[in-house]
């Protein structure tokens, strides 16, 4: 007995990944971050000879992918976006894209790589192509918003503003957007959640009292996603409710800002980042579209743009 013993533990110690393999993700990512690219892919190779293929390898191989999109290295994060997209579908084959969230990740952001890649590169037509034939496979999935703010990246700049829906909302009452022409409108879609909104608030509510003599007018869409800080699964009416403490506690600055809330809304804008930024002119065209935060500056100099129309 006690030899089997000895041997069943032996062989659940020499099953047992090393240390550092079962954290591939977070390996390469503090690897890019500290800049050290060999440490990168030496952990990847040492990952893959033990372990294969597995949705952790795909997601920590795309950070691959973005980290040379932001060293502008376009060829080599088209390739590593092509094999982390062509390994991800292999992972797959027989399984929904949500039924692990390191496959969801990986494909998207593969499709966003070698979008970004290509229109860099001037290749505008082919990365539209590119994202509306995915939009066509995995627009109903987790990764449609991320596929469509790709999409309004390299599209929606002077084009019309997509309406918003509006049946559901707090504060005042929305607008159409068609209404809305004659005057600049910036569109600040926030999440309950979202840290970088609520530091965002102050700088829109700032901006909206410098520029309401140019009739400057802010919209604020949000969305529910099924939980609350105190519930893992909320209600609609339990998060409604908690969305609007949310608000007015950390958007008071903005009494006036309609709050159309709406998970079509921010997949129409593709704002998978929150907050996301979209400024639109007086004829309702698309001036801006950033998904991310801003500075006062940097907002104030866009705004600028279309103010003094």
């Amino acid at each position: 007995m006690a030899l089997k013993k000895v041997s069943w533990i032996l062989s659940i110690v020499l099953l047992t990944p090393l240390v550092g393999v079962a954290g591939i993700v977070d390996d390469v990512r503090g690897a890019l971050e500290e800049q050290k690219i060999s440490a990168a892919e030496t952990a990847l190779h040492a990952y893959r000879s033990r372990q294969g293929v597995t949705p952790e390898y795909v997601e920590a191989l795309s950070w691959m992918a973005r980290s040379s999109l932001a060293e502008k290295q376009f060829d080599q994060a088209m390739g590593y976006a092509k094999e982390t997209k062509s390994l991800t579908v292999g992972l797959l084959k027989g399984k929904s894209l949500d039924s692990d969230e390191h496959l969801a990740t990986a494909l998207g952001a593969a499709y966003e790589v070698q979008s970004q890649a290509l229109a860099k590169q001037g290749q505008v037509a082919p990365a539209t192509t590119l994202l509306q034939v995915a939009l066509g496979t995995y627009g109903n999935t987790s990764i449609g918003p991320r596929l469509q703010k790709n999409l309004n990246l390299i599209t929606l700049v002077g084009r019309p503003a997509p309406s918003l829906l509006g049946s559901e909302y707090l504060g005042a009452k929305p607008v159409p957007l068609a209404r809305l022409k004659g005057k600049p409108v910036l569109l600040f879609f926030w999440a309950h959640w979202c840290g970088d909104c609520k530091a965002e608030a102050p700088i829109v509510a700032r901006l909206r009292s410098e520029f309401s003599s140019q009739g400057l007018t802010v919209v604020g869409p949000t969305q529910r996603y099924g939980y609350t800080a105190q519930e893992d699964h909320a209600s609609p009416q339990a998060e409604l409710k908690y969305i609007e403490a949310v608000r007015s506690k950390f958007y008071q600055g903005l009494p006036e800002m309609a709050v159309p809330v709406s998970k079509q809304n921010f997949k129409t804008y593709g704002a998978s980042t929150t907050p996301t930024m979209v400024l639109l002119d007086r004829q309702g065209k698309v001036a801006m579209y950033h998904p991310g935060a801003l500075s006062y500056e940097e907002l104030r100099g866009e705004i600028l743009k279309v103010a003094g129309q």
